[in-house]
């Protein structure tokens, strides 16, 4: 027998183990840096401003020989733009030669010639790009004027340097659900593999919700589309709550937080899942009494969500073993019961308590600068930081200060 045939059996079903939880979670999310040169409109981790807490390099190096410990495989590294730390490079450099691989989210603004070469000419790294529009109409409206000329200038960069096989990494919302045949050919034109990604309600992608996440008839739309081209498109398990309209997708179609995946921030304080930065989910933080191992061993929280899980209103469902319920996160900031069904149900079935009265939480933290609005994204203005004028606090200063972009092409 096949170990695929093996899997399949029902007592040995890679989703039963992985629900319980595994020794190393096989995605490590890493918010190297809450700064950020873009304002997104849907940044689930409501970045802009540094905090002045962030872990230092040395911190950084310990969490990275415990990974290596652990034996964690990669660790995804986001922000903020995580860039703009001046310790970044060295940091990839410090992982990779710990046997951690290092897939990192960038907008591209540091993506130059020079970084691309250097980026090429290193194993065990994957870059993602952030691109949301496949038109700098679209692209921009999200994440801010110019946003969409920096993102193709650095794919451009690293597939000139001989880079191979970046990501263009797109959040799928009601304005570029419509071009996801452009995106696919954005990304064959570098070289690059498309990786789709699902909005979520969290951080200020709370506020632009209603207006940006995908309709109904969309919902269908893109399930076609993922079904026609999932064995060239990424999706990291974004979409499995999708199922009921005819299959689970490739991947592990269920909700791995704080059983397969987790969030360091740049604090050190580790949450259940990346796209839920919120009180009700921190686990402890990896300057605690046993560092990020005794989290993800001994956390309360994690212990409980490896429990078997009630299927509450969605248990007189078909489907409920296709999509488990959808998104424990998209549930919480929305307002929704855990054990409910998703915001965006594909059978309508969370329609009524949308309607109903609902309690969505309030940001538990929030580090946008104050002069971008969340409605209309706004690209810092990269100046010269004047030393007559130091910033006020460690977190106001701008994450690019000194910093000087090359021209946009045109």
């Amino acid at each position: 027998m096949t170990a695929a045939a093996l899997d399949r059996r029902p007592e040995n079903r890679l989703v039963d183990h992985f629900e319980q939880g595994l020794e190393a979670p096989i995605c490590l999310t890493w918010e190297l840096t809450y700064a950020c040169n873009l304002s997104c409109a849907h940044c689930l981790s409501s970045s802009g401003r540094r905090d002045p807490r962030e872990l230092t390099t040395e911190q950084c190096e310990a969490v990275i020989d415990e990974l290596q410990r652990m034996g964690v495989f990669y660790v995804n590294i986001g922000g903020g733009e995580p860039t703009v730390r001046p310790d970044f490079w060295h940091l990839v450099d410090y992982a990779v030669a710990h046997q951690v691989g290092v897939k990192f989210s960038t907008n591209g603004v540091r993506i130059t010639p020079e970084n691309a070469r250097r980026l090429a000419a290193t194993d065990y790294v994957d870059v993602q790009v952030s691109l949301d529009g496949a038109t700098a109409e679209v692209n921009d409206y999200i994440r801010g004027p110019g946003s969409y000329d920096t993102a193709l200038r650095a794919l451009a960069n690293l597939h000139e340097a001989g880079f191979r096989d970046a990501k263009v990494s797109v959040v799928v919302t009601r304005q570029n659900v419509g071009q996801l045949d452009e995106f696919k050919a954005i990304a064959d034109r570098y070289g690059a593999t498309l990786r789709l990604t699902r909005l979520r309600p969290s951080g200020r992608g709370a506020d632009v919700w209603d207006e940006l996440h995908v309709l109904p008839e969309q919902q269908q739309e893109l399930y076609r589309w993922l079904v026609a081209h999932g064995e060239d498109v990424l999706t990291g398990d974004s979409f499995f709550h999708l199922a009921p309209l005819g299959g689970p997708l490739p991947g592990l179609n269920l909700c791995g937080a704080g059983r397969v995946v987790c969030l360091i921030d740049p604090i050190g304080d580790v949450y259940a899942c990346p796209f839920a930065i919120h009180d009700e989910f921190l686990a402890g933080n990896v300057l605690g009494e046993g560092g990020f191992a005794g989290v993800w061993r001994d956390s309360g929280l994690f212990r409980e969500l490896r429990n078997p899980q009630s299927a509450g209103a969605c248990s007189s469902c078909p489907f409920f073993d296709s999509c488990r319920g959808g998104c424990m996160a998209a549930k919480f900031f929305t307002g929704l019961p855990m054990d409910g069904p998703d915001p965006e149900c594909v059978l309508g079935h969370s329609e009524t308590a949308l309607l109903g009265q609902r309690s969505v939480p309030p940001a538990s933290q929030d580090h946008s600068r104050p002069f971008a609005t969340r409605n209309e994204p706004v690209l810092v203005q990269l100046q010269r930081r004047r030393p007559a004028a130091p910033p006020v606090s460690a977190c106001a200063e701008s994450p690019l200060a000194g910093f000087q972009p090359a021209p946009t092409p045109r």
